[in-house]
């Protein structure tokens, strides 16, 4: 059964999502929609300049939205309008938590499956990585250090070539691209419990934070530290596949994510590392990641997977951001609500 897909945003992350699609089997893209016609054009999908004309004339089987946060709302109703029962929708989801649970209360009431294209939990090294934990490979966890490190922070013209919005984020460092590890780690360690969090606004030519440390408690015991500054760089021949370096501590030995895509495992006492996850090859975003949450959505379509990142799960997430800025503002160590 082919499954029809429609694609509302056409901006810098969008060829990701178009590429990726272009790749699952069993996946055709009947329309791709911008509010600036010749981009949606420049996707060679039938081309819209308006959302419910595509949702009308294409009539897809899943919206993607590959949009801002300020325009999930809308382009999540005018789909729930149409009629449309799969939705995908970009990180971080919304303006806000309050119009996030609006807009899942009414995705449930429609019947409609809402999943946020949060894809950073698919890339290839978090799923070795997971699967080395669940394995009880390196004993009990205590830590985990992630220090991200992307390098492209720095001077007036930071970010413009490529995501220019960037520089005008009241709200950047954790909000952006932080909440890619607030649920990467939930993926990987389980529920936060409590958050403590310092942030800084290093470049003044942005208007949000670029740097700062968020400490988290996990109620399974782990600590886990975010250790970010957009200033700075780490080893790697793409800053921007893994976007820094990992290390998970456990009582029986560490496994460490480096900066092109490999994970070792060290045995407690050793010096040798084996690799456990090889370096990756993936010339575009994120080993692939993209692909690989699209075609789990599109496996769920089909009944052969467990959808992850539903919207209703990811309000966790955002509860957990909003308290990160709490804690920063207040310089207190606080609990994420409704988790004991």
């Amino acid at each position: 059964m082919t499954i029809n897909v429609a694609c509302v945003g056409a901006g810098y992350f969008s060829q990701f999502h178009y590429g990726a699609w272009a790749r699952i089997e069993g996946v055709e893209v009947i329309g791709a929609c911008d509010t600036d016609l010749s981009r949606a054009q420049a996707t060679d999908a039938p081309a819209f300049d308006n959302l419910s004309t595509m949702l009308g004339t294409a009539k897809p089987d899943l919206l993607d939205i590959i949009l801002p946060p300020t325009a999930h709302a809308t382009a999540i109703r005018a789909a729930l309008s149409a009629g449309i029962k799969w939705i995908i929708c970009q990180k971080p989801f919304c303006a806000d938590l309050g119009e996030a649970r609006a807009i899942v209360d009414e995705a449930r009431t429609a019947g409609a499956r809402l999943v946020v294209h949060e894809n950073f939990r698919f890339q290839p090294w978090y799923r070795a990585i997971k699967a080395a934990l669940v394995a009880g490979s390196i004993g009990q966890v205590h830590n985990a250090t992630f220090r991200l490190r992307p390098g492209d922070g720095q001077g007036q013209r930071a970010y413009l070539d490529r995501q220019p919005y960037f520089q005008t984020m009241p709200l950047f460092l954790i909000h952006e691209t932080g909440v890619h590890w607030i649920d990467t780690f939930r993926y990987l360690f389980g529920p936060v419990s409590h958050v403590y969090a310092d942030l800084r606004r290093l470049n003044p030519a942005i208007a949000g934070e670029d740097a700062g440390h968020v400490i988290f408690d996990h109620a399974s015991g782990v600590r886990a530290l975010f250790d970010g500054n957009r200033h700075l760089d780490h080893v790697a021949d793409n800053l921007r596949r893994t976007m820094g370096e990992a290390w998970i501590e456990g009582t029986e030995g560490t496994l460490t994510l480096y900066g092109d895509g490999s994970v070792t495992q060290r045995a407690f006492g050793a010096r040798d590392e084996t690799v456990i996850h090889a370096p990756d090859t993936w010339n575009g975003f994120g080993g692939d990641c993209v692909y690989g949450l699209q075609a789990h959505v599109i496996d769920a379509m089909h009944g052969t997977a467990t959808l992850e990142n539903e919207a209703a799960d990811y309000l966790t997430v955002l509860a957990i951001k909003d308290t990160i800025y709490t804690s920063a503002e207040t310089g207190q160590k606080l609990p994420i609500p409704g988790v004991s």
